[in-house]
């Protein structure tokens, strides 16, 4: 009788502690599933969130460097191929002055032309035409995280999801923000036609939230951009949960990276396999300061049960849970390495 008692308080007390360690995992996993979304789906957000964007009106206005057709009806002296000079200008034979075309559409390119050539005495009633043949003169750099880095020429105003789409969309290790930095400079010059010789507006610089912007919680930051940006999307960090885990994978870190820890990461991986030795488990990561890999142990079976503190985590850890079969289990950091590199999945934080 004392013995069945024994035994009934010893599975009472495994299954309390089970319950424990449950309970600090379940919840941060349910969490999890809900929190993280795979890059594909991210640039499906980006690409879906840019098709629903309004096309932005209004004509283009052309800036140096941009390449022009010219014609006057019945004139082929007139009629020609010119670009225009970074300072603003073309030049046309039979017009003793250089013309302004900087700031201006081709209606009024063409309304100003035609007045030059009555002026002149030239033709008295000239029909002018001018096309736009390369547009050279705003541009929109896209740099750093992104499947297609790029300059984007912009022949109308465009939305920042438009150009991150147009961009083929993020990287994997994409960071949670996206930094534009907008030539004042360029844009008054081209709002305004000025020469540029007036003191130069300082660049203005916008750090927009990449999941705020898709979750639209701030409308705002869909920013428009119209020709002489930099849009720039920062690397970042990755940390990788392999082994005898449920949902093996990368995950990008987000700005409180510094908050990451393995109890985190088993909870974004939904926890552990039945089979998972979490008294085994290994951080692999490697030393700066040496370049050589370091070798972590960790006891997760202690830090679910509050029996040891957690451990943070950084970029390029590797969290290895070994399986308790010898034969599936890894030994090496070779073969961990090689194992992150076979395709697995990368996932980002979503808020």
């Amino acid at each position: 009788m004392l013995s069945a008692t024994r035994g009934v308080s010893k599975t009472l007390v495994r299954v309390c502690l089970l319950t424990f360690a449950a309970g600090i995992v379940a919840p941060h996993s349910c969490l999890s599933q809900q929190k993280v979304e795979t890059t594909d789906v991210t640039n499906g957000r980006i690409r879906d969130l840019a098709l629903k964007v309004e096309p932005i009106g209004g004509e283009y206005k052309i800036g140096g460097g941009d390449v022009l057709n010219v014609e006057v009806f019945d004139i082929p002296q007139l009629t020609r191929e010119v670009k225009v000079t970074e300072s603003g200008y073309i030049a046309l034979p039979l017009l003793s002055v250089r013309v302004r075309a900087k700031g201006l559409t081709g209606p009024q390119l063409e309304e100003k032309l035609q007045e030059l050539l009555m002026a002149n005495g030239l033709v008295s009633h000239p029909q002018v035409t001018v096309s736009v043949k390369q547009q050279n003169s705003h541009p929109i750099m896209v740099i750093g995280a992104v499947h297609q880095p790029q300059v984007i020429q912009a022949v109308r105003p465009m939305s920042l999801v438009e150009v991150l789409s147009a961009s083929g969309g993020i990287a994997e290790d994409a960071g949670e923000s996206v930094i534009v930095t907008r030539d004042a400079a360029a844009d008054a010059n081209n709002a305004t036609g000025g020469d540029g010789n007036d003191d130069l507006p300082i660049p203005q610089t916008f750090s927009v939230n990449l999941m705020g912007l898709l979750n639209h919680s701030d409308p705002k930051s869909n920013l428009i951009l119209t020709g002489g940006e930099t849009v720039a999307v920062p690397r970042a960090g990755i940390f990788y949960i392999v082994g005898a885990v449920n949902h093996p994978g990368g995950f990008v870190l987000s700005n409180n990276s510094d908050q990451m820890t393995t109890l985190m990461a088993l909870a974004l991986a939904s926890g552990t396999t039945s089979t998972a030795k979490t008294t085994d488990a290994v951080i692999l990561r490697k030393d700066p300061s040496t370049g050589k890999n370091q070798e972590i142990p960790i006891n997760l079976k202690k830090i679910l049960s509050r029996k040891s503190d957690d451990t943070k985590l950084f970029a390029n850890d590797i969290l290895f849970v070994p399986d308790s079969s010898g034969k599936r289990a890894l030994h090496t950091i070779g073969q961990i390495a090689v194992s992150v590199t076979t395709g697995v999945a990368i996932a980002r934080i979503v808020p």
